[in-house]
């Protein structure tokens, strides 16, 4: 069985094709041709037991969110976590990733594989680090084959995607030490690694084994996701040597991945400067090529604790509208906490409208479409029509009946009452649109 990306350049059209086609509204054979070179991707692992709804990422299709949920060392209730994984399919999460380092992580994983019928990611160098702890009791007391099992074992499990730290190499690593950074380093699996490398003076095993792990991957059709391992943890440290080194590793591992029939996409910051956010994307589409890039935020500030989902999703809106392909969305509960269920909500809606604002710009005509509606239902004071075209319908109908208000056309809000624009000038309510 070939992956996506082989039978794309074979010319054979698989199922996955015809219906992200489909979906986005574009000719199959464009769609192929992208998928052919890069551009698109559809990552489905070949192993995935259950049917599960597919989406591509990339370039001419609509922005997608990604949402992480996942058990911590201080805290695991993996009912929680279903229930979190619930929320994200509700709310139209497009993918997700179990970030989850406490626990048992091959029941975990593997019971959110069963609840979540998206597209999955995961972590391999988590399995890793918490079989070093259980076995050595040390977190960096990992064999190289170690870090080659976790992934081997989540691939075989079902995994789709899987974030691999393979651009952060012993010679950067040894940088670290030199370079002072305001936010230190803040990816999980790129301090695990880098500590890791400082403490045998080794090449980082994803690094050093790419080709085999490429095998692997051609052999699921498991997409590979790019980890940043040295993204800025700190705005003040936006575009550093670190980062940018990393990412021109990066950028060559993608194509080598191509190459070998492997789709791909690249993770990208982290904390930077509004300023920053349009120039980094195309820094990095410069460096890594056409492949998809993935985005978290980046947030824009770092004082908005408890809000951070806002202050992301800031950075998110204008990431997409410069032609980002995936975001991974933060929630209230960043920099503070696992995120709850609702928090999970709030952060998934926040990112949901980031992507659609970008949308707007990238795409223009086939995003509009919906706020056209909306806004034909508000002219109109439809208020059944207006709720159900709402990103979040649920919260909408809270807010507009809390106080006996009704979804009866023709009635105003509390809002603006009998001052209503749509009662004063009622003759706005039959606007007919100019013909095209």
């Amino acid at each position: 069985m070939g992956t996506q990306m082989s039978s794309a350049r074979r010319g054979i059209a698989t199922e996955e094709m015809r219906k992200v086609a489909k979906d986005e509204e574009m000719e199959l054979n464009i769609l192929m041709q992208r998928i052919a070179n890069g551009s698109i991707i559809i990552p489905k692992n070949n192993a995935r037991k259950q049917q599960i709804k597919v989406v591509g990422i990339g370039r001419g299709l609509t922005t997608k969110v990604n949402v992480n949920i996942g058990t911590s060392t201080l805290k695991v209730n993996i009912e929680e976590e279903i229930e979190k994984a619930k929320v994200a399919i509700k709310h139209g999460a497009d993918t997700i990733m179990d970030l989850s380092d406490g626990g048992d992580l091959d029941l975990i994983r593997n019971t959110l594989l069963e609840e979540a019928p998206i597209q999955f990611g995961y972590v391999p160098v988590y399995q890793a680090y918490t079989h070093a702890v259980k076995v050595h009791k040390n977190p960096i007391a990992m064999e190289e084959d170690d870090y080659l099992n976790a992934f081997e074992k989540c691939v075989k499990d079902g995994v789709d995607y899987t974030t691999i730290h393979s651009g952060i190499t012993k010679e950067i690593a040894q940088r670290i030490m030199k370079v002072k950074r305001h936010g230190g380093i803040v990816s999980k699996g790129g301090t695990i690694t880098a500590a890791w490398m400082l403490k045998y003076d080794k090449e980082n095993p994803y690094y050093k084994n790419f080709d085999y792990l490429c095998e692997i991957a051609r052999k699921y059709d498991v997409t590979f996701s790019l980890g940043d391992a040295l993204r800025p943890g700190s705005i003040l440290d936006s575009h550093d040597e670190l980062q940018i080194a990393e990412m021109i590793n990066v950028g060559r591992l993608a194509k080598r991945a191509n190459e070998k029939d492997i789709q791909v996409m690249v993770e990208g910051p982290g904390h930077v400067p509004l300023n920053e956010v349009a120039p980094n994307v195309r820094l990095a589409k410069s460096l890594i090529g056409d492949v998809p890039y993935y985005v978290l935020g980046p947030l824009v500030t770092d004082i908005a604790s408890g809000y951070d989902h806002i202050a992301s999703a800031i950075g998110a809106a204008i990431s997409a509208a410069e032609g980002v392909d995936l975001l991974c969305y933060l929630t209230p509960a960043e920099h503070l906490g696992l995120p709850t269920p609702n928090e999970v909500r709030e952060g998934l809606i926040a990112y949901r409208i980031a992507a659609h604002a970008g949308d707007l710009v990238k795409l223009k005509e086939r995003a509009i479409k919906w706020d056209r509606s909306m806004t034909e239902a508000r002219r109109t004071l439809n208020w059944k029509k207006q709720v159900s075209l709402s990103i979040d319908p649920e919260r909408a109908a809270e807010i507009h009946n809390r106080e006996g208000q009704h979804e009866g056309d023709n009635v105003p809000c509390t809002m603006c009452g009998s001052a209503c624009v749509y009662i004063i000038l009622p003759q706005q309510r039959h606007y007919n649109e100019p013909k095209q």
